[in-house]
């Protein structure tokens, strides 16, 4: 089995759309009354969810005549928030057919279908033309990927010159082994974390210029802490990150955060212009 296909498999559910719907339905809302922000909390699957994605997109600079590129769209939560937030069109790629599929009906359910495309692709070999895009961004996305210079050669191939490529991704930080499953892998063998230093070397050799860079370990504790907090408060939530993660969810998110405490990992901002 490929490893493209082994990671498409862990992160397959099964019952997404059922699950969602049943969290809606919690909520008192359908697909024909639910918003964007009802949504957030499932299909902003990354630390820090929409909070997030307010930080990190809000420094790409977009507007509405941007060509926007998601990479490892998942769900299609931030393309989603990137097509409302700023009026852009949005372009995403993922390896999971289900969360492709899934991405497409909550597009539907909010009227943004026509704004966004969501495709099943692999991030390295994407199918658009060369210079098809005026920026480009992956959330907890490069975790999953081994060879991180032929992703931004991919990426920086698809992207037009002066472009900037965001990167929110968990990055080794600090020495140790890993407690496993996490969140994006069940074992070692689909795991291809790498530090800040080897992005950095990726981006350089595929022509991009480093602008910026942020360690956000800190404000990953206290997600962490704040959800715990809701969690014991009021159980579980409706919808959330827990609906995508299945019956290893508590084990997942409790080596993620303790990997983040022994500083091990870290979420890792980084933007790279191209040129």
């Amino acid at each position: 089995m490929s490893t493209e296909k082994q990671v498409a498999d862990h992160y397959t559910h099964g019952g997404l759309i059922a699950a969602i719907v049943a969290g809606l339905e919690k909520l008192g809302k359908t697909p024909q009354t639910v918003t964007i922000d009802d949504l957030a909390a499932v299909d902003e699957f990354h630390i820090g969810g929409r909070q997030a994605s307010e930080d990190f997109l809000s420094r790409l600079g977009l507007t509405a005549a941007s060509h926007v590129l998601d990479v490892g769209s998942g769900l299609g939560g931030p393309s989603r928030f990137t097509a409302s937030r700023f009026g852009a069109r949005v372009a995403g790629i993922d390896l999971t057919p289900e969360y492709v599929e899934t991405g497409r009906e909550l597009n539907r359910w909010l009227g943004l279908d026509a704004r966004i495309d969501l495709q099943q692709a692999s991030a390295l070999a994407m199918p658009f033309a060369d210079a098809s895009f005026d920026a480009a961004y992956m959330m907890h996305v490069g975790m999953n990927i081994a060879d991180k210079k032929a992703l931004a050669a991919e990426v920086a191939r698809v992207l037009k010159a002066g472009g900037p490529f965001g990167i929110y991704d968990v990055m080794r930080v600090g020495e140790g082994d890993l407690a496993f499953p996490v969140p994006w892998a069940a074992s070692p063998e689909t795991s291809a974390l790498a530090t800040p230093a080897a992005y950095r070397q990726a981006l350089e050799a595929a022509g991009f210029r480093v602008t910026h860079e942020r360690n956000r370990r800190a404000f990953a504790l206290d997600f962490f802490e704040q959800m715990a907090a809701r969690t014991a408060a009021e159980g579980p939530a409706p919808l959330g990150i827990h609906v995508l993660m299945g019956e290893t969810r508590a084990e997942k998110v409790k080596n993620m955060l303790a990997n983040v405490k022994d500083g091990i990992i870290a979420p890792v901002e980084m933007i790279g212009v191209l040129g």
